[in-house]
């Protein structure tokens, strides 16, 4: 008879939430009192922005992510919107490139200046003309460049191309028209061939978004659905919504069959909407409540159960919305492997939210940290209009790989924006997309693009990291900040002499083995 383990193995069992200290949070920011069922939020590696409030039509904010602590009152506003602010997302291809909706029906794309706001900006890069009732949420394509999506309550997506000099685009590449009532949520997957929407017809679509046809479409009766989200490439959705009881629920689904749902739980019975957050790297879920100041998290498994519970975050401040650094702006240093940013409009605070695997080590942890998306696009425009499908490029996050870096366009020269760093294919690092990894043929390319990189002048290759002039960044404030920097010299150190030992040793061995050779040519 064999003895079967009641507990799973996995590397995530013991995660845990850490709150940021006091020093190293955002006080004093007029966070937006709108009852709209969004963030509010968006974070990246740069800057934080938050939906703020305001007199006389809507207004965000944009704060550096290292100037925490009190913010001035008179700090600028970039506020050029007639109504309300509902919806804030960043470029994920350039940290400089917000895009934001509004009660006013439009949508804004806003260049953000590399140094810090001096004044109110009014005027935006490009405004987006489409719908004629307010638009309530926008999302990035994941893997094409310039390519935005829109919703509003006039039941229509639209899709617009930011590739142009227009500076307001009244006419969308495409118009998705297959909801009867105001979308909710949308989640692309992987590749961004495929679109999910959770509809206030509680029903959810799964919707080719370049063809217009609705491919899957699925409602259950004791699930009313409010958020859906795509789970990477495990062919699953979630989605988060109220029972028939009104009790708050989760439910799992099979993106072939959106007929019954995998799985199906309650959890509780407060009122405050679910937001999902997922984790492709570590194929963790989190599930955050709104009014409420817990974080559920579990894993998600391609076979039964599906859903694994792990632990609950739990705080007596309650959340408005939540935002959410992407993995190339996380502390790898401290085994960090997701951190929210959230909204406490009670204390005017932002509290930094981050999510820890315990390790003895200080040295870089592989297993948790795989290769992850990057900050490149895998697409144009057009060739995903034309109908390319690619997966995200891929980098490490391996500390001095550089490969993390997401700079303004106008910045950014064409040589350098597709040339990958050698040491990285050694340590399974490197920019390469999904489908090419492990071709030959792209890392002989790679090769030849290294070589234009080094004939480069030095001064185009020094003058940023990190997307900041290296001597602009603020020195560490703190003595905690102090040892976290003088920590990661100490690792990059270690790292560097490993990798020159490791040189040392192939020398060693070549020389030995063409010695061999010529002693074994020698004796014939």
């Amino acid at each position: 008879m064999s003895w079967n383990p009641q507990y799973r193995s996995s590397k995530f069992r013991h995660v845990y939430g850490k709150a940021a200290s006091k020093e190293k949070c955002y006080d004093c920011v007029p966070i937006t009192r709108n009852v709209h069922d969004n963030h509010f939020c968006a974070v990246n590696p740069h800057f934080i922005a938050v939906v703020t409030e305001c007199a006389g039509g809507g207004a965000f904010l944009v704060i550096p992510i290292h100037q925490t602590g009190k913010l001035d009152p008179h700090y600028p506003k970039i506020c050029g919107h007639k109504g309300n602010v509902l919806d804030i997302k960043w470029n994920p291809f350039n940290d400089f490139v917000i895009a934001s909706c509004s009660e006013d029906a439009t949508v804004k794309i806003w260049d953000v200046p590399k140094h810090l706001l001096t004044r109110n900006i009014t005027s935006p890069n490009k405004e987006l003309l489409g719908h004629v009732r307010r638009v309530g949420l926008i999302e990035w394509h994941p893997t094409a460049n310039n390519i935005l999506f829109s919703s509003g309550y006039d039941c229509k997506i639209m899709i617009w191309n930011l590739d142009t000099k227009e500076a307001v685009i009244s006419n969308p590449v495409k118009i998705l028209d297959a909801h009867k009532d105001v979308v909710l949520s949308m989640s692309f997957n992987t590749d961004g061939s495929l679109l999910a929407t959770a509809c206030r017809d509680k029903k959810i679509r799964l919707i080719d978004p370049r063809a217009g046809t609705v491919l899957q479409e699925g409602s259950y009766k004791s699930h009313k659905v409010n958020k859906v989200l795509f789970l990477g490439n495990m062919k699953k959705l979630f989605s988060t919504g109220t029972s028939r009881w009104n009790n708050r629920q989760i439910a799992l689904w099979d993106q072939n069959d959106l007929s019954v749902p995998l799985l199906e739980e309650d959890l509780d019975g407060s009122s405050g909407l679910l937001f999902p957050f997922y984790d492709s790297d570590t194929h963790m879920l989190y599930v955050v409540g709104k009014g409420d100041g817990n974080i559920r998290y579990y894993e998600i498994s391609s076979e039964k159960p599906y859903l694994n519970y792990l632990m609950e975050y739990r705080s007596h401040l309650p959340q408005k919305g939540m935002g959410m650094m992407p993995k190339r702006g996380l502390e790898v240093s401290a085994c960090e492997i997701f951190r929210f940013y959230k909204l406490i409009p009670t204390k005017s605070l932002i509290e930094p939210i981050s999510m820890i695997v315990p390790r003895r080590s200080e040295s870089y942890q592989e297993d948790i940290y795989p290769l992850t998306t990057g900050a490149q696009p895998a697409l144009t425009a057009q060739e995903w209009l034309n109908g390319v499908n690619k997966g995200p490029v891929l980098v490490s996050l391996r500390p001095g790989s550089g490969a993390v870096n997401s700079l303004p366009q106008f910045l950014e020269p064409e040589p350098l924006m597709k040339t990958p760093d050698m040491s990285q294919h050694q340590g399974q690092g490197g920019r390469m997309p999904v489908e090419n990894m492990q071709k030959p043929s792209v890392i002989e390319d790679s090769r030849k693009q290294l070589k234009v990189e080094e004939k480069l002048p030095k001064n185009e290759q020094k003058c940023l990291s990190n997307g900041f002039d290296i001597f602009e960044c603020p020195p560490p404030k703190t003595e905690n900040e102090l040892l976290q920097m003088f920590y990661r010299q100490q690792e990059e150190i270690r790292r560097l002499r490993e990798m020159v030992n490791q040189r040392d040793v192939q020398i060693k061995q070549l020389e030995l083995e063409l010695r061999n050779l010529c002693t074994d040519t020698g004796s014939y």
